[in-house]
């Protein structure tokens, strides 16, 4: 268990699963080719843990979080097979319907790692993260929500800052807006997808504070993908690394940085420039 995680609340054995994910496969059909995206992958996550998935450009890491969500973009599948169970519930089985209203009422978010391409450039900050607090209650009661997500996650003068617009904030500050998004409907699960690409190294660490800080406050289950092995570090208590779609080693972090047990996890980590950070958030 990393140094930080150690200080918060850990994930224990003994905890039930809140993800469980059993041969996991996603074909697509790519001209006459079928690309085989992600093939047979196994994973599992306990109520407050943080796991990471690690891999290069085109491992498979993020089609693996899209389809355990079920956001898959309109592409032209050969196959979308497996189990995912969800505090018991059957995401892959379950009808569209009852998909949003899970997302809406506790269930699980994801923060996606280009905020400008999520974000609408016409709408309002507050706007944006009132649509995904809940309809319950009066307008004030809503923008009361709005202020308390942008507090949470350390962005100063909420008040103001819900009235302005993405072009009007910088990098970080965006990013940390999609984190508030996400927060809004109080998951139980979080993935967050690359969620520091193309932020400086000082804006970087500023938003993984933001995030370790919510993770233990909510005892909130997170899922980082990243091929950053820095990132990992610092967050997460178990790592799955992937390679061409597939599960190639699972480990605790601590032991995957001193025995990696494949030769590509030991590629990635040699590749890495921050293998020790972690006191920094603690």
């Amino acid at each position: 268990m990393n140094t930080m995680q150690s200080s918060g609340i850990q994930a224990t054995s003994d905890q039930p699963l809140l993800l469980n994910v059993k041969n996991l496969r996603v074909h697509l059909r790519i001209g006459d080719q079928i690309v085989r995206a992600v093939d047979g992958v196994d994973l599992e996550l306990r109520h407050g843990e943080c796991v990471g998935i690690v891999g290069e450009s085109g491992s498979g890491k993020s089609t693996t979080a899209r389809a355990i969500t079920r956001l898959m973009p309109n592409v032209s599948m050969a196959e979308f097979s497996g189990d995912i169970r969800f505090n018991g519930r059957d995401l892959l089985g379950m009808a569209d319907r009852d998909l949003r209203r899970l997302r809406k009422n506790g269930g699980f978010s994801m923060i996606f790692q280009d905020p400008l391409g999520y974000l609408n450039p016409t709408q309002r900050i507050g706007k944006q993260i009132g649509e995904a607090v809940s309809r319950e209650g009066n307008a004030l009661s809503r923008d009361q929500a709005v202020w308390s997500l942008l507090d949470e996650v350390g962005l100063p003068d909420a008040k103001n800052l819900a009235r302005r617009y993405p072009h009007e904030l910088s990098g970080g500050m965006r990013q940390r807006v999609m984190i508030a998004i996400a927060l809004a409907s109080r998951p139980k699960l979080l993935f967050a997808d690359e969620p520091t690409t193309a932020l400086d190294a000082t804006v970087q660490m500023q938003v993984l504070q933001t995030l370790y800080r919510v993770q233990r406050e909510r005892n909130m289950a997170v899922v980082i993908i990243t091929h950053d092995l820095g990132v990992v570090a610092e967050l997460c208590d178990r790592v799955y690394v992937m390679h061409t779609g597939k599960v190639i080693e699972t480990a605790a972090t601590q032991d995957l940085f001193a025995t990696p047990q494949h030769a590509y996890s030991a590629q990635l980590i040699n590749l890495s420039t921050r293998l020790n950070p972690m006191e920094r958030l603690t």
